[in-house]
């Protein structure tokens, strides 16, 4: 059955399928006429070999269909790509960052969000780049992929036709944490997503904190509903009791304000026991206001 969740899905499925079809018709023809050959001209049957003529005109056939066979595939993937390459003129554009281990869509309006919200029916436009080391973007029900290279900006599009939550991986090995650098993309209905595009507010240190969270692509090792990542939970944090390793010794603390801070300008200085170390230090990439809307969250998140 034909893939009609994306527009693109569907030209690389019909292309998938006729080239599978001939290349499935041709292994057919070939394997027939070997067994017809092997059976025809066996021994037993001609104990002395015959002499056989070329012949000019199936020299000309088995040449031309192949090559006509081979143009008709180089045609439809052709085609294929050019369409998968040239968005429309009034896509909606929306920046795919990649970083170890997470990804961040930033939206016109200044939106950001961790998930790619799409609205169904509307051809959507992926600016992608890195700021680290060199990722990749696939949407694998949509039939897209594109590398997030750190310098560049590479591009993809789609339509999507239905609305639901798709898989969204990276496909770059980026490190330890790269099997789960995996967020989701949602195809939402026209007034729904209208609604979510027009709530976004960036205001409130509790909204800012929860905002740099995702900018900075800690939700995509930490949760903040406490499911399991690579990295402990968020929920709770505050006050929580945590054994922890410092200079290879095991001790026990309690997450304070001076801890936090500590965690994010030095992570690999007191790790949590069952958590590898690789969290990369925020000195500089953090601003003291930010810290302080970071620790201000942190103290809610209950």
């Amino acid at each position: 059955m034909m893939n009609t969740i994306s527009d693109t899905a569907a030209r690389v499925d019909s292309a998938f399928l006729f080239i599978t079809g001939i290349s499935v018709a041709l292994l057919v023809l070939v394997t027939a006429l070997m067994l017809f050959f092997v059976f025809r001209y066996s021994r037993k049957r001609h104990p002395e070999p015959v002499e056989v003529e070329g012949n000019l005109t199936l020299e000309i056939v088995w040449t031309a269909i192949p090559s006509i066979i081979v143009l008709a595939m180089f045609y439809v993937g052709f085609t294929g790509f050019q369409f998968m390459r040239t968005p429309p003129g009034d896509a909606m554009t929306v920046k795919a960052v990649a970083r170890m281990w997470s990804w961040v869509f930033e939206y016109e309006n200044g939106a950001k969000s961790d998930v790619l919200k799409v609205p169904i029916g509307r051809p959507v436009k992926l600016a992608i780049t890195s700021e680290d080391v060199l990722h990749g973007l696939f949407i694998p029900a949509f039939r897209v992929k594109e590398d997030a290279v750190p310098g560049m900006t590479t591009k993809l599009w789609f339509t999507a036709n239905e609305t639901g939550s798709y898989d969204l991986f990276c496909t770059e090995y980026c490190g330890q944490g790269h099997s789960a650098m995996i967020t989701k993309t949602e195809v939402m209905k026209q007034e729904d997503f209208d609604k979510w595009y027009a709530s976004y507010k960036a205001e409130g240190e509790e909204s800012k904190g929860l905002q740099i969270l995702t900018e900075k692509g800690c939700i995509g090792c930490h949760s903040t509903d406490g499911s399991k990542k690579i990295g402990p939970t968020l929920k709770g944090i505050w006050g929580r009791k945590e054994a922890v390793v410092t200079n290879g010794t095991e001790r026990e603390i309690t997450v304070d304000e001076e801890y936090l801070k500590k965690s994010l300008l030095e992570p690999n200085a007191d790790i949590v026991k069952g958590y590898p170390a690789i969290m990369p230090p925020q000195k500089g990439a953090l601003t003291e206001q930010e810290i302080g809307a970071l620790v201000d969250y942190l103290k809610k998140l209950k």
